[in-house]
């Protein structure tokens, strides 16, 4: 277990890509603090999988878009583990379709706090408990091409994102890596929620693998970035989307 002694905290790892992450690095070895904000029973579902195969993680119920909430995720992992090795940013949300003519300020603001601030709050407060290690955050293919219709705060979001992973990984190398994926169509309750069935098979029959993404596919690559199997890759914005779009 290459992860062994290390402490993660996967942001959203309730459900879908993140419970799939913390999974995977729990059975690397790592400690694993998960944050949710809704989704309570998919987090201690989570967390029952990982101690029920000799792991050892936590859940908190947090608001990442909130400095409080920050707080009150990093203390718990910090009292629970002693320390924090890899920060997986992936919670984050699109909220709504809609376009700019019909967008109010407050939905555009929601969206960035959402998906950008929460990754500049809960970076900035473990840097305090990180004196080496890894971050990984959770972009978007939207914010490579601008998302689909409706979609464009949070495309403005993703691609911040993007942006400031490499800005981080100026600032904080040698001793702390900073990466980026960019997921396409994964099989999740976003796409559930946001995306119509027809959309889904449309792009599946446009993808060179012909499928939709898995959790599990991110959750993979994840781990490769939290692992020193990746220690000469810092600053990249990696593209997971079945070949539907090439950067």
């Amino acid at each position: 277990m290459t992860l062994q002694g290390k402490t993660a905290i996967v942001t959203g790892g309730g459900r879908d890509i993140g419970r799939a992450c913390a999974v995977r690095l729990a059975a690397e070895g790592a400690n694993v603090a998960i944050s949710y904000f809704a989704s309570a029973d998919g987090a201690h579902a989570t967390v029952a999988e990982i101690t029920g195969a000799g792991g050892k993680a936590i859940a908190v119920q947090a608001d990442l878009s909130k400095a409080d909430g920050v707080a009150t995720l990093v203390a718990a992992t910090v009292k629970a583990f002693g320390s924090i090795d890899i920060l997986v940013n992936n919670s984050g949300g699109l909220i709504a379709r809609k376009s700019i003519r019909e967008m109010s300020v407050d939905h555009w603001l929601a969206v960035m706090d959402l998906n950008l601030t929460s990754v500049f709050m809960m970076t900035k407060a473990v840097l305090e408990h990180m004196k080496s290690g890894t971050i990984v955050n959770l972009a978007s293919q939207a914010g490579r091409d601008g998302g689909g219709p409706g979609a464009g705060a949070y495309a403005a979001s993703k691609g911040a994102v993007m942006t400031l992973t490499r800005g981080l990984a100026k600032e904080l190398g040698p001793d702390i890596r900073v990466n980026a994926l960019c997921p396409g169509m994964i099989d999740t309750d976003f796409h559930n929620v946001f995306t119509k069935p027809e959309v889904r098979k449309n792009v599946e029959a446009a993808t060179p693998v012909k499928r939709q993404g898995v959790p599990a596919d991110i959750a993979n690559m994840v781990y490769f970035l939290a692992s020193d199997q990746s220690s000469f890759v810092t600053g990249a914005n990696f593209d997971i989307n079945g070949g539907m779009l090439f950067s």
